[in-house]
């Protein structure tokens, strides 16, 4: 709405496309330390639940890493008794009374492991979902408390990203993340345990391949990122451009430019397919040559183990579990890697959704400080002074009264100020010198939302919501009934309209109101103007997207709600406020003229310099041909 604002803050958050922690580039935290702490601050809550899925975590991995070692008890077991028996010693052959024993235990084992495991991740559930729905429930209330700056510095994409794709981000990690981590640690650490109990030096075997593990992966990593990133692009530049050919495929349609679309798809397309393959193909590389490293760990402790049984200080049992063991020992390892990179991204979303919580909101009045308002219209500004950007002064000085019930049109060139002025007198942005006040009252003593009840605004850029028509007249005034939001549609000529729809005043509107025309979509918004009654109006040419003949009749409307009403109209088209009571022109921020629309034709100033730029202009026009409202 305003000029002259400072262009936005662009922070766009990269997110790779790979899978977490192979290769895939993330954003990182710019402190991640505070950041964690931040974020761990908000699990304080639930601190006995996460207590309960540690206790739950350790249970499941301590009884499935105690499985392999069953395993190799029953191997043991079996071998031995058949080879006495083949033997012929005494007590030959198998004790099955014992197998059973243990197999029942191991069934056990595998069962409880099971169960404690679903029970950890149903209670973390539980912990991420509330903590997350608590987060953002502040951040959706804190969003209502921003002034309207943050909102123009900031693209509407990127709070929309932070609200969505950053919490999903958190989401998912709190609930699978810190289990994950959670269970490969004391994996690691059981695993260990569990082969230095077995043998020291098959241990150290498996340990020594853990070093090449990490150059493996560490080459391929490097090696896949830039290809990830350019596929992040490519992805980028293909979204973009499929989303303008579908918004704009009636252009595309009309100038024949179908052909076109398509070749710049192909060229996009073919790019993001060659570096997504090659992305992947090296990517894919990483768990084969993991395969091959853990076999020869296999291999390593399969030679070494089958000495150590011929040397009688092993038994072959023992072996079995060991390979098992030496399985676990990368997964834990792995994992923890690919968490690494989840937890750093996780962060970053973490810090977009705190920069928001951070952001310093309008300055409230305190409870029963602000005098009640009734307002009548009276408005004045004394000397006010303002800018969107430090050294860059807007407006200065600006004096300006205004009578209850004045029709006061604002005009000027683009960039003079005008709807800055709106803004100001809304409170969207506080002056900083002077003052603003409604019969009389200075309205930086005001409460904010209390004030704006004072106004009804209707805009060029109309904003209607997914659901009835009735609903989106209804919402300038909460409790309004069905009766008077149809005397509003009918004093703003909607009602006609609307009656012709199928279902009429309960017709569904769609995302964009799409389903409705321009002009009949800026009739409701002025309908809610209508509905809402307020004793004072701001029009930023509200007229402007309907027919002449649509436009006159809402003419004919508007006078009678401007009765009595002091109405602030943003023109551009100087026909429409020949009856205006007040004309204010403003150029670089200053009020430069002001009066009535014949007095300041014969000024011969700024405005009559407008007038009749705007009158040549339709007179070339109709010379043409063309007929302009």
């Amino acid at each position: 709405m305003s000029q002259n604002r400072p262009l936005p803050q662009q922070r766009r958050g990269m997110m790779g496309g790979g899978p977490m922690g192979m290769g895939m580039p993330v954003e990182r935290p710019k402190n991640a330390r505070a950041t964690l702490f931040r974020l761990l601050g908000y699990l304080k809550p639930h601190r006995w639940a996460l207590g309960a899925v540690a206790v739950t975590a350790i249970a499941s991995t301590v009884f499935s890493i105690l499985a392999p070692r069953l395993l190799g008890n029953i191997t043991t077991d079996l071998f031995s008794g058949v080879v006495r028996r083949l033997r012929g010693l005494p007590g030959g052959g198998v004790n099955f009374s014992q197998v059973w024993h243990l197999l029942a235990l191991l069934i056990g084992l595998y069962i409880f492991s099971a169960a404690f495991s679903w029970l950890m991740q149903y209670v973390m559930a539980g912990v991420a979902q509330r903590t997350v729905y608590g987060i953002r429930k502040l951040v959706m209330g804190k969003l209502g408390r921003l002034p309207v700056n943050f909102f123009d510095t900031h693209p509407h994409g990127e709070i929309l990203s932070r609200f969505v794709n950053d919490f999903d981000n958190i989401s998912t990690t709190l609930q699978q993340s810190l289990t994950q981590a959670t269970t490969a640690a004391v994996t690691f650490v059981g695993v260990v345990v569990m082969m230095l109990t077995i043998n020291w030096v098959m241990t150290l075997v498996v340990a020594a391949t853990l070093p090449l593990s990490f150059l493996v992966t560490r080459a391929i990593a490097l090696r896949s990122q830039g290809y990830f990133l350019s596929r992040q692009r490519r992805l980028g530049e293909l979204n973009g451009h499929v989303e303008e050919m579908y918004t704009g495929h009636l252009v595309v349609k009309a100038y024949g430019h179908e052909q076109r679309a398509l070749d710049t798809f192909e060229s996009i397309n073919a790019k993001l397919y060659e570096s997504t393959w090659r992305a992947q193909f090296i990517t894919g590389i990483i768990m084969p040559a993991m395969g091959a490293i853990a076999n020869l760990g296999y291999v390593l402790v399969s030679v070494v183990g089958g000495i150590l049984v011929t040397q009688g200080t092993l038994q072959i049992g023992d072996i079995l579990a060991f390979i098992q063991y030496a399985r676990l020992f990368s997964q834990p390892i792995n994992q923890l890697s690919s968490i690494s990179n989840v937890i750093q991204s996780t962060l970053a979303s973490a810090e977009r959704v705190f920069e928001i919580l951070d952001q310093p909101e309008e300055p409230e009045i305190e409870k029963g400080a602000s005098p009640p308002l009734t307002a009548h219209g009276a408005v004045g500004f004394s000397g006010v002074a303002f800018s969107y950007q430090a050294n860059r002064p807007l407006i200065a000085n600006l004096t300006i009264d205004v009578q209850s019930g004045q029709k006061v049109a604002i005009v000027g060139p683009t960039g003079a100020g005008k709807t800055t002025l709106v803004n100001l007198l809304m409170r969207f942005y506080d002056v900083e010198q002077g003052k603003i006040t409604v019969d009389g009252q200075d309205i930086a003593a005001l409460d904010r939302s209390q004030l704006r009840r004072q106004f009804g605004m209707v805009l060029q850029d109309t904003w209607l919501f997914n659901g009835t028509i009735r609903q989106n007249i209804g919402y300038g005034r909460p409790g309004a009934t069905d009766a008077e939001v149809e005397s509003a549609a009918q004093a703003a000529h909607a009602d006609h309209f609307i009656r012709t729809l199928p279902l009429g005043y309960d017709t569904v509107l769609n995302e964009e109101a799409s389903n409705i025309s321009q002009g009949q979509r800026q009739l409701l918004t002025i309908a809610r103007a209508f509905v809402a009654d307020p004793p004072m109006l701001i029009l930023d040419e509200a007229t402007s997207s309907v027919d002449t003949r649509t436009e006159i009749a809402i003419q004919r409307a508007m006078l009678n709600l401007m009765r009595g009403r002091t109405s602030f109209v943003i023109a551009h088209r100087l026909s429409t406020i020949r009856n205006a009571d007040l004309i204010l022109v403003m150029d670089h921020g200053q009020v430069v003229e002001q009066g009535h629309h014949d007095d300041l034709l014969l000024r011969g100033g700024l405005y009559a310099e407008l007038y009749h730029s705007q009158f040549a202009v339709q007179q070339t026009d109709s010379d043409l041909g063309v007929s302009l409202p």
